[in-house]
């Protein structure tokens, strides 16, 4: 019988998730996985596959350079629109059904794709492929976090980056060999995956066994449909503007203001959807936000790397679709290596982070030598660079997920793992098609110039189809004007390798504020089984199942005895079964608190029961048997409660009384006139220096915040034209606490530095205190302008050097702007 209640998924779960006795084994882990890594193979084999192909298919449908990067930004898109939807479904419904439907619509989409007639229809048929793609992709982080424990998943996800590594060798030189095996053609790359998702469809009936938890659910369209839209037009600008029109043009003000538009009604969907694909609060939680982020700018590095490497060994290179395929193993060996390595020692040591920040290093360092390549340089070079880049991609990509799949509860781990899946596809997809155009560009530019640089025998060709969008056959190119063109080809890819470093240093960046919190050791099975079947009002039945009890019983010496939770249909037992824990939950004089949260907790740390204030303040729950627990009651606007209760063989009456939070309130004033400051920063800290809440003054300077924890914070105030200030403040366990912050006004001294010829530009102004210390150095721009900002009332010396340096003494007032420009002469001899 399929365990389809509560409490079969927690018996589940206890039991591995699919074996009778005790947790699963390595074997049973793998067998589980088995179908499910196979499906993975078959995404993202059909996404390399068509890499060295490209060139030829592109060329043969007639399509240029703009097709090019559809075909792979098409299959990204439709990724990136429905891997969120694919993950908030799973939290819904089958995952393993889930799976095989998305193997579905692969197959479909690629036997589609390989009756192509044009570029358009390509295009389109990429797109279904797509949606399956980024079903297979989500699913498979999904259903490894909801059997695996975040501790033990490194070792499994190594395993799955290996399966990515085997696919993304595989895929490229089967493509090749195909590509060049004038029996087969181009069209059996899409038809050779079928095979292998039918193949899966078969293993993972057989070996993938999940609980299904069924609910009532809405599925949230409308903000699948707005964020595929907004997405969708941005693509589609970014992909024309500079071909079709120009970047500033009206074409760019509508697209733009559109999918921000767009991008403002998603939010404002998901804000009010009862099941939102992307949960907001979700990015409450700062990890969530910055892998997040950080994965959109891995996928920019990750994606532009395995598409214009294609480009780049076959047309700047002149290598064979196959051979472009061996030449990129070493990237693709450091991504198996690196991915399958990290994976282990975060196994074994449980530290993840130092491998994410060392991957975002190598990934900015090997993009940043692929940008100094051209058609020459030696192979040795851009193997080692492509190498450095495939380690950093292994080392970030699978441990964004991992860190995020830490941070949530099992209820929504697929819409957490399906965002960061998701913002690594926007990444890709954005970064492809905004790199495939600033390459199109760029090689047309090269190629112009070198053409004009031949002489007056090609110069015809400069304005014609040595520069066009075309992706020129370079065997039908005569000597000279194919060389212009490979290294057209070598020195545009490189620009494009150049950028994406730029956005791999950013995603550096953000990893390093990343705090990095100890792997669970629970897969999301086991830790669903931990929590309770809630919703226990007071004349609501106790949702304790039969298996439950005993095992509480067996805690507190109550002994009750278990049932085979295959056995029970329903998930709940009658009133009554329990003992009875009752009372009213009140706030401030006596007051009710409505909708306050009470649970009750064993004394191993086992949620028993849970149950919700009525308007009265009411609740009521069930203790399974005699004994000692916990009771928490908390409630928006109140500081948590706990305290013991002891429970004999008759009802607990047991009231709870919760205090509130505390309020800030302030005004903010010009410390001189006393007038209000408009629109300063303030900021509130704890004793931590953890960010407790953030805000702007009104028009009379005024802030205010609620629901404060009390306690010693600080708060600091920043406005223009203003000395920063900083003020330790106690907030009370009641009412609203005030306070004044009078804020200095800060002085600004500026200048022009002039030298004989006029303003000197790059001079060296520097600006020392009456005490000696140094204030601030500045450089003066081309006007020769220099300025010092926040500076307190007294002298000063100002030093400008750029000549002979020249010293002046000033007096500097105690607010408003002072000017001084310099004057710097020659040496006289």
């Amino acid at each position: 019988m399929a365990t389809t209640t509560p409490a079969g998924v927690r018996a589940h779960a206890r039991h591995g998730g699919g074996s009778e006795h005790g947790p699963m084994t390595h074997r049973q882990i793998m067998e589980a996985l088995s179908g499910l890594l196979l499906g993975m193979f078959v995404a993202i084999l059909s996404s390399t596959i068509v890499s060295n192909a490209l060139p030829e298919i592109i060329g043969d449908l007639g399509g240029g350079q703009s097709a090019y990067t559809w075909v792979v930004t098409s299959t990204l898109l439709a990724m990136t629109a429905a891997t969120p939807l694919w993950g908030k479904l799973a939290d819904l419904y089958n995952k393993k059904a889930l799976v095989q439907l998305a193997l579905v619509i692969y197959v479909l989409g690629s036997m589609a794709a390989g009756l192509s007639q044009n570029a358009g229809m390509l295009i389109a048929c990429r797109v279904v492929q797509g949606i399956g793609v980024g079903g297979l992709s989500a699913l498979a982080q999904i259903v490894m976090a909801a059997m695996i424990s975040p501790r033990e998943r490194g070792r499994y996800s190594g395993y799955l980056g290996a399966t990515f590594a085997v696919a993304t060798v595989g895929g490229p030189l089967l493509g090749g060999v195909i590509t060049d095996t004038d029996w087969l053609g181009w069209r059996w790359c899409f038809y050779v995956g079928v095979p292998f998702a039918v193949i899966a469809l078969i293993v993972l009936q057989k070996t993938l066994h999940l609980p299904v938890v069924k609910r009532d659910v809405k599925v949230d369209w409308a903000g699948a449909f707005f964020i595929s839209a907004a997405v969708s037009l941005l693509l589609v600008w970014v992909t024309f503007a500079g071909d079709k029109y120009d970047w500033l043009s009206w074409q760019t003000y509508a697209m733009v203001a559109g999918s921000v538009v767009l991008a403002l009604v998603f939010v404002l969907v998901e804000s009010r959807a009862a099941e939102p694909i992307i949960p907001l609060r979700l990015f409450r939680n700062r990890t969530i936000t910055l892998s997040s982020v950080a994965s959109m700018f891995v996928g920019v590095a990750m994606f532009s790397g395995t598409v214009f490497f294609a480009q780049y060994f076959q047309l700047a290179r002149d290598k064979s679709p196959t051979m472009s395929g061996v030449l990129t193993i070493p990237m693709i060996g450091g991504l198996f290596v690196s991915s399958t390595v990290s994976g282990q020692l975060i196994t074994r040591t449980g530290k993840w982070k130092a491998w994410l920040v060392g991957g975002g290093v190598l990934v900015t360092a090997g993009l940043g030598l692929l940008g100094t390549i051209r058609y020459d340089t030696p192979y040795w070079k851009t193997a080692v660079f492509m190498a450095l880049l495939g380690l950093g991609v292994g080392m970030m990509m699978q441990n964004l997920v991992l860190s995020t799949q830490n941070q949530v509860d099992p209820s929504d781990l697929g819409a957490a793992s399906s965002t960061v899946t998701f913002f690594r596809s926007l990444g890709g997809a954005i970064g492809v098609s905004a790199l495939g155009a600033v390459m199109a560009n760029r090689i047309t530019d090269y190629a112009r110039d070198g053409i004009a640089g031949l002489g007056p025998k090609y110069a015809s060709l400069a304005s014609g189809s040595g520069a066009s969008s075309e992706i020129p056959d370079m065997d039908k190119l005569p000597a000279p004007l194919r060389t212009v063109m490979e290294s057209a080809y070598g020195h545009g890819i490189a620009d494009v390798f150049l950028i994406a470093a730029v956005m791999a240093l950013l995603a550096f960046l953000i990893t390093l504020f990343i705090k990095e919190v100890p792997l669970r050791t629970a897969g999301a099975m086991a830790q669903a089984a931990e929590e309770p079947v809630t919703a226990v009002p007071a004349d609501a039945a106790a949702e304790i199942r039969g298996e439950a009890r005993a095992e509480v019983g067996a805690e507190v010496g109550a002994g009750a005895p278990a049932e085979d939770p295959d056995e029970v249909s329903a998930p709940a037992v009658e009133a009554g079964t329990g003992i009875r824990v009752h009372g009213h939950v009140r706030g401030a004089e006596d007051a009710p608190v409505p909708q306050a949260a009470v649970t009750l907790i064993s004394p191993a740390g086992r949620q028993l029961g849970r149950s919700v204030a009525r308007p009265d303040g009411a609740y009521a729950l069930d203790a399974p048997g005699a004994g000692s627990y916990v009771l928490i009651a908390s409630a928006d606007g109140f500081r948590p409660h706990a305290s013991t209760i002891v429970v004999n063989g008759e009802p607990v009456a047991h009231d709870v009384l919760l205090s509130g939070t505390g309020g800030l309130n302030g005004t903010v004033l010009a410390g001189g006139s006393g007038d209000a400051v408009k629109d300063a920063l303030v900021v509130v800290t704890d004793a931590r220096g953890e960010l407790l809440a953030t805000g702007t003054t009104g028009e009379r300077g005024e802030f205010g915040f609620a629901e404060l924890v009390p306690g010693a914070v600080t708060v600091a105030v920043d406005a223009p034209g203003f000395r920063p200030r900083a003020l330790p403040v106690e907030i009370g366990g009641t009412g609203v606490t005030r306070v004044e912050v009078a804020l200095e006004a800060g002085a600004r001294l500026q200048g022009v530095v002039r030298a004989p010829h006029g303003p000197l530009a790059d001079a060296r102004v520097t600006l020392v205190d009456a005490a000696g210390d140094v204030v601030g150095t500045a450089t003066t721009g081309p006007d020769g302008a220099y300025a010092f900002a926040d500076l307190d009332a007294g002298a000063y010396t100002v030093t400008a050097s750029g000549y002979p340096p020249v010293a002046t003494a000033l007096t500097v007032a105690g607010d408003g702007t002072d000017g001084h420009d310099i004057e710097l002469a020659h040496q006289e001899e």
